[in-house]
């Protein structure tokens, strides 16, 4: 990240950074109270402020792109690819998952690693010429919980590579603009950070409807044209932009046939999630925040998780208004609102009460990230939201694993407990949260039935009793305890006031 800076006459003219228009005309938009994200050293104003964007590279260099972009909200930075190193190059690869599946190319992890060094001076080389070239992505499909299947786009190794070098330097940037509802593939940020925000916010503020908004075919909607002018807000660097276009355009291989990409990003490209969250952040977030400062006149929150997104709403009338309007500008930006999937329930402290009083049922439910959300009371009679395992999402869970004990009938029982530890161990490590103990002791009970099954079918004399197969083997699985605190408890240590 450089510019260059001329005198004349006294004064200074900056020839490497020009001014960008963007919708947060005052900076960075402050995030909503509920949804508040601590200061961090790198966040923090600092005493001396940098007046030029230094050429250094590595991790001081990024530091100070980073520092620019908070300081400056309409900054473009015009020279960021020498932030690509072979530094960066080496730790991007050493990022990458170890057992993903190979691209097109059929370059294992393993196998680009065994030289290294001359791979990745050779990769930096032609990235610095312009000669590097992007390769299509192989497509992949893997099944949804409801059945139907979703379209992966595995790019090839040093494509991955490059995507992960490049999302680097661009998240310094980036990551000062994108707003505190923003959680999604964010660093810092988890999925239970998004499943707190909510709870809280809903349980904070004067919240009576909710608004599951859910965006068609995201991924495969994304209008090329309109990314790059989000990019080129903030990046002046044509060869960073230009890379960018080589990975929209690259292609998807399936079957030995290359479909060109004129719309979309791959499901499954180590770049598409930044580039995903950068294309919300000016379709919908800032527009968003816009909307509850200037339309709405009860409270409103919003946390969003990638292309989901949950609202909540003090009022039902601006509920929906905003639902009309932003299927409205959804559609300028090339996206639209799954129809059955986009739903505004009555939700919230008094949802129950009201709907009893008008003769109705219970409150409606709403599934976010894997978890079914209901209205529910405490001990104490007090308003809280219980949170359960999707159901749709244990079912997939449960047939996935059914299958895989199938395909490793004739393997070691050793073998299979062990990888049943690690399967169970990291279900409950997301879905071991306060109120959801039953749906865990069923799921455990299940996965021992499966194997149970699995093993009396090695042999038609098999002596697997229930007993037997209780106090030597199914003591050995992991057992259903909560692992996580309850969402205020710890949203409240992440964001003290």
């Amino acid at each position: 990240m450089s510019y260059k800076t001329h005198m004349h006459g006294g004064g200074e003219s900056y020839s490497g950074v020009l001014p960008a228009k963007q919708p947060n005309k005052s900076g960075k938009p402050p995030a909503e109270v509920v949804e508040e994200r601590p200061l961090t050293k790198e966040n923090m104003d600092q005493p001396n402020l940098y007046r030029t964007q230094s050429r250094e590279s590595g991790r001081n260099g990024l530091d100070r792109v980073r520092e620019a972009a908070r300081r400056d909200g309409k900054l473009r930075f015009t020279a960021l690819l020498h932030h690509v190193t072979v530094d960066l190059l080496r730790d991007s690869y050493h990022s990458l998952k170890k057992q993903a599946a190979p691209g097109v190319d059929g370059t294992t992890w393993e196998e680009y690693g065994q030289d290294l060094e001359t791979r990745l001076r050779d990769l930096h080389g032609r990235i610095h010429r312009g000669a590097y070239r992007a390769k299509p992505s192989r497509r992949v499909w893997v099944p949804k919980s409801d059945g139907r299947q979703r379209p992966l786009g595995i790019a090839a190794l040093e494509d991955k590579v490059v995507q992960y070098a490049v999302g680097t330097v661009l998240n310094q940037i980036w990551e000062e603009d994108f707003l505190g509802f923003s959680y999604g593939f964010r660093p810092g940020r988890s999925q239970h950070d998004a499943l707190d925000a909510l709870y809280v916010g809903i349980t904070r503020k004067k919240v009576s409807w909710v608004l599951d908004l859910d965006i068609r075919a995201f991924f495969d909607q994304i209008e090329h044209s309109w990314m790059i002018k989000f990019v080129e807000h903030r990046i002046g660097d044509r060869r960073i932009v230009r890379m960018i276009q080589k990975w929209l355009k690259a292609g998807v291989m399936e079957q030995g046939r290359l479909d060109e990409t004129k719309e979309g990003t791959p499901q499954g490209a180590v770049i598409s999630p930044t580039l995903a969250n950068l294309y919300l952040h000016y379709v919908l977030d800032l527009w968003v925040n816009q909307w509850r400062r200037k339309e709405a006149t009860g409270d409103v929150i919003m946390v969003r998780y990638a292309d989901d997104a949950v609202l909540g709403f003090q009022h039902r009338d601006e509920a929906e208004r905003f639902l009309e309007q932003v299927r409205e500008r959804l559609r300028k930006f090339g996206l639209e609102l799954h129809p059955e999937k986009t739903r505004l329930i009555e939700f919230g402290r008094y949802a129950a009460e009201r709907r009893k009083s008008r003769g109705k049922g219970k409150p409606e439910t709403f599934d976010f990230l894997g978890f079914t959300h209901i209205c529910g009371t405490s001990q104490k009679g007090l308003f809280m939201i219980q949170r359960k395992t999707s159901g749709k999402r244990m079912a997939a869970k449960l047939k996935d694993i059914r299958a895989k004990l199938q395909q490793r009938l004739h393997e070691s029982i050793e073998d299979t407990l062990k990888w049943l530890q690690s399967v169970v161990r990291g279900y409950f490590h997301y879905h071991a949260v306060p109120g959801n103990e039953h749906r865990l002791r069923v799921f455990r009970k299940d996965v021992l039935r499966f194997w149970l099954r699995q093993l009396r079918r090695r042999s038609q004399r098999s002596r697997w009793t229930w007993e037997r197969f209780r106090d030597r083997l199914a003591v050995q699985i992991p057992y259903a305890n909560i692992e996580h605190p309850y969402p205020s408890v710890r949203f409240d240590a992440k964001h003290p006031r």
